[in-house]
């Protein structure tokens, strides 16, 4: 039995997209055919690539994440080879990338547009993602890399900083303490806190406040970032964030006061991660440097309190 690109190709897809089902229905073939890529695979190299999970589809073995890391570069190296004839500068294959869902449907239109300008034969596949899972698909090989806050990342992988942000407070734009320039923690602490449900999150920024000795009087939950700037807007309480879109307003239209924070808190790193071993693919390394030009354009993605909204 040899080995085949297709068996490659196949294998790749389960551990990209967690299962053979999934794979089979986004490379449009059967089951049973990506099924017996993979068992060829296997045998051929000896050892078992995947390992069924309940609840959580097929993850790689340790063995299998070393195998299918060659397997991609053999796959690439060959996709390389095929569009040779039809562009010499032109960068053919996919990118499987995700984003941190927050920041993906203010970074990720314009980035891929540029990207896509720059790089029109790669095919780029996007997940929105939460903090909880996108270290670990990048570490299972389905993201090849993920743009994110450098936040519960694990140390495995290689991170390109792209963004430093400093907190803001959300306020509303009549609210008592939007008349100030800058906003006291202990003054927000005051009001209801709304923090997002988002893995490691509503934690981190509890952390941020505990470093200064505080506790929030009332604290409420939502489940995403422009539902908390939507109440925010409205008046049912107050929040702290790093992301800032462009247009201070929630989706209904409300306008948002978006203040400094009075007291010395750490930055927080905007990064696109992968790999160790994938940081310098050509995919990853286009994608790099579209990412880079992108978010040194954005002067709301920088160092630094936000300027004065309401």
């Amino acid at each position: 039995m040899k080995l085949t690109l297709r068996q490659l190709r196949y294998a790749l897809a389960v551990a990209r997209h967690g299962g053979i089902s999934a794979a089979a229905e986004r490379l449009n073939v059967s089951q049973p055919a990506i099924s017996a890529a993979v068992g060829e695979l296997e045998t051929i190299l000896g050892q078992a690539l995947f390992v069924r999970t309940r609840g959580a589809g097929m993850a790689t073995t340790p063995f299998g994440r070393q195998a299918l890391a060659q397997a991609r570069r053999t796959v690439e190296a060959a996709m390389a080879l095929e569009g040779l004839a039809d562009n010499a500068d032109a960068l053919a294959g996919e990118l499987a990338l995700g984003c941190f869902e927050d920041l993906a449907p203010y970074c990720l239109p314009p980035l891929l547009r540029a990207l896509g300008e720059r790089q029109p034969r790669l095919r780029v596949e996007v997940r929105e993602c939460g903090f909880d899972l996108i270290g670990p698909q990048l570490l299972q090989g389905g993201l090849d890399a993920a743009i994110s806050y450098d936040l519960a990342l694990p140390p495995a992988l290689a991170l390109t900083e792209l963004r430093t942000l400093a907190p803001h407070a959300l306020l509303a734009v009549d609210h008592p303490l939007a008349r100030a320039e800058q906003v006291g923690l202990k003054e927000l602490c005051e009001w209801p806190l709304l923090l997002t449900e988002q893995a490691h999150s509503g934690p981190h920024f509890l952390d941020l406040l505990r470093m200064h000795g505080l506790r929030p009087a009332r604290l409420e939950s939502v489940r995403s970032f422009e539902l908390q700037r939507g109440m925010v807007a409205h008046g049912l309480g107050v929040a702290i964030a790093y992301t800032r879109p462009s247009g201070d307003h929630s989706y209904d239209g409300q306008p948002l006061a978006l203040r400094p924070i009075a007291e010395p808190l750490p930055a927080q790193r905007i990064v696109l991660a992968c790999l160790r071993e994938r940081a310098d693919t050509p995919a990853v390394a286009a994608l790099r440097e579209s990412a880079l030009d992108w978010f040194s354009a954005r002067p709301e993605f920088g160092v630094g309190a936000p300027d004065e909204s309401g």
